[in-house]
């Protein structure tokens, strides 16, 4: 882990500052499409660590697991797999509690949602279903092309993980300036929600006028 990436992280779980204040300062982008909490009041922030299913097998994430390192945010993707769900209670505990990764992030479904829940785990996916992955080897390996493009998109890439949803901010925003911006968000939170509680300011004068400035 880079300097600058181990900053960003620090800086985001100490002030615990939120997806939203993040797409902010990522000009409202960076959302992870498809990912939405399964227990409330999680918060969540580290390396993101992307691993994959496809072909309907989850067999490569089984083999890619034993990678994770403690604190990573492990992403799982699918692709050709279709609603199938890719892991389920087995594989999120191994994750979780074994590897001691940050939380699981997901746009695919996963399934056992009923003991997701009740482990109350730190997991962000697109749903649940029963209808599971083949555990049977792929001989064919992913197209080369697509695990390229999704691996230089996330391997690097710091995830934020809450209940609102979650956002993944790329290598290249990881810089002094993108630390200055969470400053910036944090600070203008603060100005907004002081006149709007104390000066009983309407929204259109905060947000859209900021007399605050004047």
């Amino acid at each position: 882990m880079s300097v600058i990436e181990e900053k960003i992280i620090k800086k985001i779980k100490k002030n615990r500052i939120s997806t939203t204040e993040i797409a902010d300062c990522l000009g409202k982008t960076g959302v992870l499409e498809n990912a939405h909490a399964i227990n409330r009041g999680h918060f969540a922030v580290g390396k993101v660590k992307w691993v994959y299913a496809y072909n309907e097998s989850n067999w490569s994430i089984h083999e890619q697991a034993r990678d994770i390192e403690e604190g990573d945010v492990v992403l799982i993707e699918s692709f050709n797999c279709g609603e199938r769900a890719t892991v389920g209670e087995l594989v999120s505990k191994y994750i979780l509690l074994y590897r001691q990764a940050e939380a699981i992030i997901s746009n695919a479904n996963l399934r056992d949602g009923n003991d997701l829940i009740k482990q109350n785990y730190p997991i962000w996916c697109k749903g649940f279903t029963p209808v599971g992955c083949f555990n049977k080897r792929i001989e064919e390996p992913l197209d080369p092309e697509i695990e390229n493009v999704h691996r230089k998109k996330y391997e690097g890439a710091i995830a934020v993980c809450d209940d609102t949803g979650v956002v993944i901010i790329p290598k290249e925003f990881q810089n002094e300036e993108f630390l200055q911006k969470l400053d910036a968000i944090e600070e203008q939170e603060d100005i907004w929600f002081e006149c709007l509680d104390h000066k009983k300011w309407n929204t259109y004068d905060i947000v859209c006028l900021k007399k605050y400035l004047k």
